[in-house]
């Protein structure tokens, strides 16, 4: 049996320790779909428990050096205080090891300029003040170098150490055997060492406090749940604690205060502020029978609720796990960053090498040879190119649950910037899927209340918003209705009910032909209905042709401006329905699309989905995320657009949390700007080791400058993905 686990993982430091981690992991037997993040700190995975232990896996993990937990263990609080703490262990030995680094740099720019100071330059003193910063303070990357080389996965630890122990060794063999000339000594590099490491800690502690603010949007999101509830409890109201709540309490909720879980009113109404769950900054109407969200804002009444959801089940923490899901996982791009880092050290090592032998053996100069070695090893850190697409990921996807777009994936992401077509569903997504009757048209001897009557009882038991729009017309007109004695759906076509023997049926043109009624003298109406956007839906009773009843589906007041701009993008929009042509064809035109797929049953929308994708596009389907669920399961991208109910969000690639189309919009912008930002990451990530390495062997860079600009590259790959919170959602 497969289990998904994930563990929470310590003491990565490069994308070569989560690479070694995931490529660890793949090589046990019973463990599949790894997937580490570096800037999550995750593992995730699926594995057998047939085959191996949980714990055997994370013993596993420990034995590499790191740390891991599951989950479970680690509590939001506590995951944020370890995070605190180790940005404060990295403060408190970064401003240890400036200080100790300070008098060498002194002594390193004085002795450039000619000027002798004896307590400086002594060499004991150098070597004194060098050593805990070699030892003590850079111990961390030893003991990590130690594990890389243990599990044979040479990482950015082992870089750092050969680089500052050349360095360090280098000059203490010098204090001891060096001649001293005209009272200085030269050849010493304690400063080098000591400088490198103060400069890693540096952009260690400056990528640490940028990280945190990648997974800002999950702690706005946790913000949002209330603390606590009040519950009726033996009839006697009382405030508890959230977490003491039980499914089937009834909770109380004032105006103004935060609606604790979710639920269902079962007295009184109210205005609810729901724009956290999807983005509508109009306060939504609330009734009895009506589901309520937690952490949404009660406006204006008092009602109470009955709890139907708590704890992990509710909307608020699926969108959470959601969203944690999406920054831990990998967009296909990043399997390139993963390749080269889990190649690059060995080759940086025999560059390494290679450099101080041809200083050495080729032109006779030991120290350049150390010096270009160190230089090699120190600028070839590869940081930032782990840094590149996780960081991204995690703020792209940051933002778009903070504006209502739940973004699966970075596989999903990084697809989305690609879009060249677009289906959109018609009902409920172009239009607001709440139809209308607009004509009760009499063929017969019936009158029309009387058609309207018939109608309604037989719809009563449809599902079908047009079944839904007639049969609350007649409820609105006549009151209570009743129950048909027999209901049938015939799917595409129809519905066939039993009214006190009469046999009723309301349709199209196929379902009367079907039933052999004879509609050629109406056609020219049903299509004057029809040009006009209307569904015009033919009614016969005992096989007799009785009337016409028409329903219209208004727009969207979003639909026209965001298909708009859909194609200004430069992406192909094609709207898909059950409807017949000419219906189809009137409602493309008032939003402007041109591709339209009319009568297309349900069960075949997927095939229209493949039909584009054969023809070479990159197709996103959007729907309600239910009876869509094929299409949206075949598209490159499936895009649910409703309520973010639990099958909506199940069903999609990416949740789009209300019925706005610019929603569409907002996405695919997002992707974009998201996939510049890692393209820009990656391109200077590979550039600056490319360009450096070379600089470093050749002599032309020292080690201070390798590290500053290596600790400050993996800093800026942050700060240019963090510069996406710039982007605006219109």
């Amino acid at each position: 049996m497969k289990t998904k686990e994930v563990l929470k993982i310590s003491g990565m430091t490069c994308a070569s320790c989560s690479a070694k981690i995931e490529r660890k992991l793949n090589k046990l037997d019973g463990v599949e779909n790894v997937n580490v993040n570096l800037i999550a700190e995750k593992a995730t995975f699926d594995y057998n428990e047939s085959k191996l232990k949980l714990n055997d896996i994370v013993n596993m993990i420990k034995g590499l050096g790191y740390g891991a937990e599951t989950e479970i263990e680690v509590s939001n609080d506590k995951d944020k205080e370890a995070r605190e703490k180790e940005i404060n262990k990295l403060k408190i030995s970064l401003i240890v090891s400036a200080i100790l680094s300070f008098p060498l740099v002194i002594a390193m720019i004085t002795a450039m300029l000619g000027i002798q100071i004896d307590v400086l330059h002594n060499a004991y003193l150098q070597l004194l003040i060098a050593t805990p910063v070699q030892f003590i303070i850079g111990f961390r990357f030893y003991k990590g170098a130690f594990y890389a080389l243990k599990s044979k996965s040479p990482n950015m630890d082992v870089l750092v150490v050969m680089g500052t122990s050349a360095a360090f060794f280098y000059s203490v063999y010098n204090v001891f055997y060096q001649t001293v000339q005209n009272g200085m000594m030269k050849d010493l590099y304690f400063e080098a060492s000591a400088i490198i490491i103060t400069l890693i800690l540096l952009g260690k502690y400056l990528e640490a406090i940028a990280k945190g603010k990648t997974s800002e949007a999950i702690k706005k999101l946790m913000g949002m749940q209330a603390k606590t509830a009040r519950v009726i409890r033996n009839n006697i109201e009382q405030d508890i604690l959230i977490e003491e709540v039980i499914v089937g309490d009834i909770i109380v909720v004032k105006p103004g205060e935060k609606i604790p879980v979710d639920g269902k009113i079962i007295e009184g109404n109210s205005s609810i502020d729901e724009s956290m769950i999807t983005g509508e900054s109009m306060p939504t109407g609330k009734k009895v029978g009506d589901n309520v969200i937690g952490a949404t804002i009660n406006k204006y009444g008092t009602f109470k609720f009955e709890t139907t959801k708590i704890g992990r089940d509710t909307m608020l923490a699926q969108i959470i796990k959601l969203v944690e899901d999406a920054q831990g996982s990998k967009a296909p791009i990043q399997k390139i960053a993963d390749k080269v880092s889990g190649i690059f050290v060995p080759i940086v090592l025999v560059i390494a090498i290679v450099t101080f032998l041809i200083w050495y053996l080729i032109f006779g100069n030991f120290t350049m040879g150390i010096i270009s070695a160190v230089a090699v090893l120190v600028i070839a850190c590869p940081c930032a190119l782990g840094l590149a697409t996780p960081t991204a990921i995690m703020v792209g996807t940051g933002i778009g649950a903070e504006n209502g777009i739940l973004i699966k994936g970075g596989e999903h992401l990084e697809t989305t910037y690609k879009l060249n077509a677009i289906i959109l569903d018609k009902t409920g997504t172009i239009t607001k899927g709440k139809p209308e009757v607009t004509d009760i048209i009499s063929l017969g001897k019936l009158r029309e209340i009387d058609l309207l009557s018939l109608v309604a009882i037989a719809e009563k038991r449809s599902e079908h918003p047009l079944g839904v729009a007639i049969y609350e017309k007649g409820k609105k007109d006549l009151g209570e209705i009743l129950d048909p004695n027999n209901f049938e759906a015939v799917v595409g076509k129809g519905i066939i009910a039993d009214i006190n023997g009469q046999n009723i049926s309301i349709g199209t043109r196929k379902l009367m032909l079907q039933n052999n009624i004879d509609i050629l003298n109406i056609e020219q109406t049903l299509i004057d209905l029809e040009t006009n956007g209307k569904t015009a839906m033919i009614i016969s009773v005992n096989n007799k042709l009785e009337g016409i009843i028409a329903v219209a589906d208004t727009l969207k007041e979003s639909s026209k401006e965001a298909i708009k701009q859909l194609q200004e993008m430069g992406i192909e929009v094609y709207m898909i329905t059950g409807d017949n042509k000419t219906t189809a064809n009137a409602i493309a035109k008032l939003v402007g699309i041109q591709n339209v797929l009319a009568e297309v049953l349900p069960e075949n929308k997927a095939e229209e989905v493949e039909k584009l994708k054969r023809l070479g596009k990159i197709v996103g389907m959007v729907g309600d995320g239910i009876n869509d669920a094929p299409a949206l399961a075949t598209a490159d991208v499936g895009m649910a657009i409703g309520t973010g109910t639990d099958v909506a969000i199940a069903a999609a690639d990416i949740t789009l949390m209300n019925g706005d189309l610019q929603l569409i919009v907002t996405a695919i912008k997002l992707s974009r700007k998201t996939m510049n930002k890692i393209k820009q990451n990656l391109f200077w990530a590979f550039v600056y080791n490319i360009i450096g390495i070379p600089f470093a062997a050749l002599g032309m860079l020292n080690p201070i400058i390798a590290g500053a600009a290596m600790a400050f590259s993996s800093v800026s790959v942050v700060t240019n993905s963090l510069s996406l919170k710039r982007f605006k959602v219109k």
